[in-house]
């Protein structure tokens, strides 16, 4: 049975996230019944990250495993022309080795997240980054995110809904720089708890305000206490960039 690497991307606002849910629109369910309109095949495709509900993907991975040993290309026409008009978009597909998951076999996920620090509120990116009303310093938000960088207990940015079975993380790469009006955080790491960017993300803009200095989100961490941690920034600055393998 062949299995085949999609790469996708797609804008998270009208799904509940990623992962299948029973009577609600997912990436993962729609991307289902897209495989099963044109192939005739119950497949369920797996995803190297669960993106939450309103979190968008450049670069998100999936894999499949189909009965008929279809050509690459063939699948992802076809998976497109089913998935209109829903805004997602099959970018690539390549037959794979049986032993390949998108998930398992993933190096290192890259996020981006985006925000805008502007007095006028958001009317284009509506949707699709972070609206905030006052200025932020985005080298002091670099500068004490580096703090984060390495391996540690990141109980206080982790979602109470997490699951996963340690809240110990590497944190690869953590920049913050200034583009304009947007400001990007860039993370990198083999793999992030639930909530966790966007967790990090929250803090550093109180950094970025003058209300937190580099200190105070170092305490935050090492206090590994979710209570510590700063709002937590909305999902739809967020983005699934590239997964390494």
């Amino acid at each position: 049975m062949p299995r085949y690497k999609l790469t996708l991307e797609y804008d998270g606002t009208p799904f509940v996230g990623w992962q299948r849910q029973d009577g609600q629109m997912s990436v993962q369910g729609r991307l289902a019944q897209a495989i099963k309109d044109f192939s005739g095949e119950d497949a369920m495709p797996g995803g190297a990250g669960r993106t939450d509900a309103g979190v968008h993907a450049i670069g998100q991975v999936a894999h499949v495993d189909l009965e008929r040993d279809w050509a690459p290309a063939k699948i992802r026409d076809a998976i497109n022309a089913q998935l209109r008009p829903e805004p997602i978009s099959v970018l690539d597909c390549e037959q794979v080795p049986d032993g390949f998951d998108a998930r398992f076999s993933a190096k290192a996920r890259h996020y981006l997240y985006r925000v805008v620090d502007r007095r006028s509120p958001l009317a284009l990116e509506r949707g699709r980054a972070w609206g905030v009303f006052k200025p932020l310093n985005a080298k002091a938000m670099h500068d004490a995110a580096q703090g984060l960088i390495g391996h540690h207990d990141f109980t206080t940015f982790r979602s109470t809904e997490c699951q996963a079975a340690s809240p110990e993380k590497t944190l690869d790469r953590l920049e913050v720089s200034r583009h304009g009006e947007i400001v990007r955080i860039e993370a990198s790491a083999r793999s992030f708890l639930h909530n966790q960017v966007r967790s990090m993300v929250g803090s550093l803009k109180l950094v970025g305000e003058g209300r937190w200095t580099s200190g105070d989100l170092k305490k935050a961490l090492e206090t590994k206490d979710r209570a510590a941690c700063g709002p937590v920034a909305p999902p739809q600055g967020l983005y699934l960039v590239k997964v390494d393998y």
